[in-house]
């Protein structure tokens, strides 16, 4: 009898031993690169999100941390028509400008432009071009803008923002979720979001960390971030 328990009790440590497995963390691992804004793009679905729909011919969306929010939409003479800044866009004036697709993103915490990317003089001061907002065009991606003030996104989600608006009651695209609309695609990945026009070779990436600008048929990267191709 007493053979037969101790045997049970060898069994079964021999059992709890072999079926457990350890891992130790590799020191020399180095995780792989994001996909550059272009590479990530080119797989996105040619199917839009209407769940993603905002109203007024326009999709938004914000991403899950609530730093960056979007909307797919379109231009005229300028005037965007977003859904969390007062615009102009709908003025009977602008009626005489083509309507072009655009994707237009702001941020609550962003880096600053770097000194070839500042796109504007500000009307002739050079003063008040900012950071965190993007704009693509089917043939350009354009980081900052002349402003005085936050953004929307800033005032709500910033350091000091309300938690309430426009922005948040906008649908997430989370992470890993692919989007497009007329001709534009967009895709939620690495903390950041990257929009573009594929066939045009035109893109950006942003994230609260840098930002990346392609251009040229995705031969010139410009922006804060390190090429990642």
């Amino acid at each position: 009898m007493r053979r037969t328990v101790l045997g049970i009790l060898a069994a079964l440590l021999l059992l709890s031993t072999t079926a457990c497995s350890f891992s130790t963390k590799d020191p020399n691992y180095v995780p792989p690169e994001p996909l550059p804004p272009l590479e990530q793009l080119k797989p996105v679905p040619v199917t839009e999100q209407t769940s993603l729909a905002a109203g007024n011919d326009v999709t938004a969306f914000v991403t899950p941390d609530r730093n960056i929010v979007c909307a797919m939409t379109s231009a005229r003479g300028g005037h965007l028509n977003v859904p969390y800044e007062p615009n102009s866009y709908s003025d009977s004036a602008n009626n005489k400008f083509a309507v072009v697709p655009v994707v237009h993103c702001e941020l609550a915490a962003y880096p600053k432009p770097e000194v070839d990317d500042v796109a504007d003089d500000c009307g002739g001061t050079g003063l008040g071009y900012l950071g965190g907002t993007v704009l693509l065009t089917p043939d350009s991606a354009v980081y900052g803008s002349c402003r005085s003030g936050v953004t929307q996104m800033e005032a709500e989600f910033g350091p000091k923002g309300s938690k309430d608006g426009p922005v948040s009651q906008l649908r997430e695209l989370s992470e890993g979720q692919n989007i497009e609309r007329n001709g534009l695609r967009c895709s939620a990945y690495n903390s950041g979001v990257a929009c573009g026009n594929v066939s045009g070779g035109v893109a950006f990436f942003v994230s609260r960390e840098g930002y990346q600008l392609v251009s040229d048929g995705g031969k010139t990267v410009r922006g804060s971030l390190k090429k990642l191709s």
